[in-house]
């Protein structure tokens, strides 16, 4: 039956139906053509998001876009510009930085992307950068949301491979999401050299006390959310509850921007965003009952492991795979899709599954931005007014970059674990 669970959910993916319902109807064929009780499909639904560890995610979510309305993003800018300077492609450079630093608050690719292009697309398209390459950096630079935690992604590793707790995997990101931002500036800067951009300083460089100062309240909330953590003050559902409280103080008192219909539309906002991604988690959850239940992952990983294939290339080859289907399938589909199949392979070399997680996570950013449907490209395209394919010999040079800081992390373990080590997560 495994034929008819994956040509099933193959056609259907390739119609344009949704990923979650197509995962959904896929599992379900499976369900009843097997005889396996469809009356199990309710419960799976419940139990697929009846989870404490998901309340994370809508809360999250509220966070991120109270601190996007706040104009924390435009403080975080100014003192962006007032650090980077006025030099060749310094705009593309502070675009990426804020993208970090938001990444570290709102914990979504997409979310950080639209968040850094509202306030970044304007200066740069005024300072004469392309629509294109404007689209592509921030589009790349949104992808280290996923990495720099607080992180969507990793609560939802998490909740499939329980022996990666939470801690443990956002002190991991920590480092490879600077070392991914660290890349796609250098891509960035030599880019902006090479085609001359900024050559003229498009604004005057900000006064740096008084950019910290105006941006200290926003840069605060991610130490308030990890230090919270590390020191034991709350967990990970409680930081971002937070993180929302906090947000709110800053919007409501301190920026005074945050108006209570401006709350109102956030909650409307938060909603629709976290129902889509707790859709998609409930119907998953068929597609990974049924395939869990036929056992045929555990096929497909024996047949991995019985090809012959060196550590190493196994490792590849996985990667390589990662690659390709994150540029068609969600990061939240991908975990449901691929860990039943990743993770015994993963215990079978006795990899870390805390380092397996965070490489798996920036290989899914990567698709996040690549072309045919990276999410976070179709964000900043629709934003740019440009078409996906115009943005397509950009986005490589960044993808090219940040595959190096992906195989850096691959072959050197310990960029991803000495952290949560040294904080006693490991």
């Amino acid at each position: 039956m495994d034929w008819l669970l994956f040509g099933i959910f193959i056609v259907l993916m390739f119609s344009g139906v949704p990923l979650a319902v197509t995962m959904g109807l896929a599992g379900t064929a499976v369900v009843a053509a097997n005889g396996l009780g469809m009356m199990s499909l309710p419960t799976n639904v419940y139990t697929g998001i009846a989870k404490y560890p998901l309340m994370t995610i809508p809360v999250f979510v509220i966070a991120g876009l109270i601190f996007e309305r706040a104009g924390v993003a435009a403080s975080i800018v100014r003192f962006a510009s007032a650090v980077v300077g006025q030099r060749r492609g310094s705009l593309a450079i502070v675009a990426i930085v804020v993208a970090m630093i938001m990444g570290g608050i709102s914990g979504s690719g997409p979310a950080d992307s639209a968040a850094v292009g509202a306030v970044m697309l304007p200066s740069m398209l005024k300072a004469g950068y392309p629509r294109q390459f404007t689209a592509s950096v921030i589009a790349a630079a949104g992808s280290t949301g996923i990495l720099i935690p607080p992180s969507i992604a990793f609560i939802i590793y998490s909740l499939l491979v329980p022996q990666a707790s939470v801690p443990a995997l956002f002190a991991a990101g920590m480092v490879p999401g600077i070392l991914s931002g660290l890349s796609l500036i250098v891509a960035a800067w030599w880019l902006s050299i090479r085609n001359d951009y900024e050559a003229t300083p498009a604004e005057v460089r900000p006064p740096f006390w008084q950019s910290l100062k105006e941006a200290g309240w926003g840069l605060a909330a991610p130490v308030i959310i990890l230090g919270g953590m590390r020191s034991g003050f709350f967990t990970p559902t409680e930081a971002a509850v937070v993180a929302v409280f906090y947000g709110c103080l800053v919007g409501k008192v301190i920026y005074r921007t945050l108006g209570w219909r401006d709350i109102y539309n956030v909650l409307v906002e938060s909603a629709e965003i976290a129902s889509v991604i707790l859709t998609v988690v409930a119907l998953a959850s068929v597609f990974a009952w049924a395939s869990s239940t036929l056992g045929t992952f555990d096929r497909l990983a024996q047949a991995m492991l019985g090809a012959g294939m060196s550590e190493t290339v196994t490792l590849l080859s996985i990667l390589l795979l990662v690659l390709i289907a994150g540029m068609f399938i969600d990061v939240i589909s991908m975990f449901f899709i691929f860990m039943p199949l990743l993770v015994p392979i993963a215990l079978h070399y006795h990899w870390n599954l805390v380092w397996f997680g965070v490489l798996i996570t920036m290989d899914m950013a990567l698709g996040q931005f690549h072309p045919p449907l990276g999410v976070n490209l179709i964000v900043t395209c629709r934003m740019a007014n440009v078409s996906m394919e115009s943005t397509i010999l950009w986005t490589l040079w960044f993808v090219a970059a940040m595959a190096c800081a992906m195989l850096l992390v691959a072959f050197a373990p310990e960029l991803a674990l000495w952290l949560p080590r040294a904080l006693g997560y490991l």
